[in-house]
């Protein structure tokens, strides 16, 4: 059924005009429009006077009215003013109902009863000609169809809208925002947001939630919250928060879009974990084979030798292979070769007995003792001394191991999977590794590819990031721009997947809009963006037709012209000058 349209009559202090309005309004109607009436008096503009008044107040459309206690908030669709209403108290929010002003004298400002009765006679005449001719001139009708224009085109939006002033009072929901947050716009419009929605429709990001100069700017941005209907389902919201401003340009409200993005945030999550093993995300061809590779060798009791640059990742490709073992649900112990002098790792892997050494006040375990019927993972093997090689040697032949100052050896059931990022077969040709002890650690080589031979991943590993970081930082999940993904894989990337891990946690940090930008994005990659493409040697030639179709790519941008054609700026300008294309 179709609501009746409304108006209201908003006179100010202790005016009658208003009252006077709505009764002509009656009169002309014939019953098809509804018609109220209020009167905002000076303490309505002062909250402190409202502490010692009797009376209820509601908020209309911006407004604070004294009303009868029955009356709760209405729907507004024309406000006409009355009387000296100070106009710069009247609400200019985009969206809100159109207002006219009668300029029509005032009785009670009449210095005498005698003036007063002729003014309310002249103010009686005067509001049932105006309101006549609202009535029959059309006017009201056109409004009335211009408001519900607006409002249909709004309602066949497909994504969910919703409008509120600063106060939070919400004027306007849309037909998609009843479907996607199951609550029905009559039962909220015209309340506080924090009372309609539990726990903070916007995540509690804004600056209607906080207040004060310190909380979040209020400039359009783009964040993703997980909402709760009101049947208990949860819902994943992208929202877009755009202030409001009056023509002043001050603020006066916000407007929210928002699209359920459950189904696709599933479907992302789905891919990729096609995309992932045991904590390893790629779908580039050499992450596949990688994959099937940990597959075939977690299979078997082997051990695996894991080579490779620093930051590829090499304790996930090891805890990946654990995970995929028949002892999986056994311990995986890592130790950092590399980290402990010779005298302390020997205890750490060994244990020692009570007395072994200064300080060895108890009997201790050794982390291949604590690995027993799982995984020992020794990071970081290239830089065992020879000393400690032998020992290793002897527990990989043997499977036992004798704690620092023991008697007593111990048979240990541990898989062995090592890694290193140095040349392990280059130190067996100068005499700094064991080749016996290499042959025992490196059954089945495994190298990871580097960061900069698997480009097809940053986009995937970026967004695995961003909700990891997301996670532990507490911050709503940011959005990374095309350009900073075109930034982050033209990078070389030299500290490879943890490199790129430390550069979305500095993105978080300096981005306080819900999109990451190039300029959020860590100094070094910014600079690598604004380095010359150009290799060593002579400056390629470049023919003025070069130029003008590189020029007309990049839309008159010389730097991206210099890019395109792969030459430095400075010889970008130069031939300019020579060909006069400047």
């Amino acid at each position: 059924m179709e609501r009746r349209h409304n108006i209201l009559f908003l006179g100010m202090g202790p005016s009658s005009l208003h009252i006077l309005a709505e009764g002509w309004a009656h009169r002309f109607s014939d019953g098809d429009v509804e018609v109220i009436s209020a009167s905002m008096t000076p303490r309505d503009l002062h909250p402190m006077a409202a502490q010692v008044m009797d009376e209820e107040e509601i908020d209309v459309t911006g407004y604070k009215l004294r009303t009868p206690l029955d009356i709760e908030v209405f729907l507004v669709d024309l406000v006409v003013t009355l009387g000296d209403f100070d106009q710069s108290c009247r609400p200019c929010m985009p969206g809100m109902p159109p207002h006219l002003h009668w300029d029509v004298l005032e009785p009670a400002n009449a210095d005498s009863q005698e003036r007063r009765l002729l003014l309310f006679r002249e103010a009686r005449d005067d509001l049932e000609q105006r309101v006549q001719t609202l009535f029959a001139s059309g006017i009201l009708k056109a409004l009335f169809t211009s408001r519900k224009n607006f409002e249909l085109l709004l309602d066949n939006q497909v994504d969910g809208m919703l409008a509120h002033t600063t106060n939070r009072r919400i004027f306007y929901f849309n037909q998609a925002a009843e479907e996607i947050t199951g609550y029905d716009r009559n039962d909220i419009l015209g309340k506080d947001c924090h009372d309609v929605f539990p726990g903070r429709f916007c995540g509690g990001m804004c600056l209607f939630c906080t207040g004060g100069e310190d909380a979040p700017d209020t400039s359009r941005n783009l964040k993703r919250v997980t909402f709760g209907r009101p049947d208990g389902e949860q819902r994943v919201l992208e929202m877009l928060s755009t202030p409001l401003a009056a023509e002043d340009g001050a603020t006066v409200g916000a407007l929210i879009s928002f699209k359920d993005i459950t189904e696709l945030d599933a479907l992302k999550r789905r891919l990729r974990q096609q995309h992932s093993l045991a904590g390893l995300v790629g779908r580039d061809p050499k992450m596949r084979a990688l994959f099937d590779l940990i597959r075939e060798v977690g299979a078997v009791q082997v051990s695996v030798l894991i080579e490779g640059e620093s930051g590829t990742g090499k304790e996930l490709v090891a805890n990946a292979i654990h995970e995929l073992s028949p002892r999986g649900k056994g311990p995986f112990v890592a130790v950092s070769c590399g980290a402990l002098p010779e005298s302390i790792l020997e205890s750490e892997l060994f244990g020692h007995v009570r007395g072994a050494f200064t300080g060895a006040v108890r009997d201790k375990k050794g982390r291949f003792e604590l690995a027993d019927g799982g995984t020992i993972f020794l990071d970081e093997v290239g830089e065992l001394s020879g000393a400690m090689q032998v020992a290793l040697l002897r527990v990989l032949q043997e499977r036992t191991i004798q704690p620092v100052g023991g008697e007593k050896t111990i048979h240990v059931d541990v898989r062995v999977i090592s890694a290193t990022n140095r040349n392990l077969r280059k130190m067996m040709e100068k005499g700094e590794f064991r080749r016996d002890l290499f042959y025992r650690l490196c059954v089945v080589p495994i190298e990871p590819p580097p960061l900069r031979e698997r480009r097809l991943d940053i986009a995937l590993l970026t967004d695995h990031f961003g909700e990891v970081v997301s996670v532990e930082t507490g911050r709503q999940l940011l959005t990374v721009s095309a350009k900073a993904i075109e930034a982050l894989t033209r990078y070389p990337w030299p500290g490879n997947v943890r490199e790129l891990r430390n550069a979305i946690e500095y993105a978080y940090v300096k981005c306080h809009t819900g999109n990451i930008e190039p300029e959020h994005l860590p100094p070094e990659i910014r600079e690598h963006e604004d380095k010359p493409t150009t290799t060593p040697g002579p400056a390629p030639k470049l023919t003025r037709e070069q130029i003008v179709v590189a020029l007309a790519k990049a839309g008159g941008n010389k730097k991206l012209a210099a890019k395109l054609l792969g030459v430095s700026r400075a010889t970008l300008y130069r031939n300019l000058s020579k060909y006069e294309l400047s």
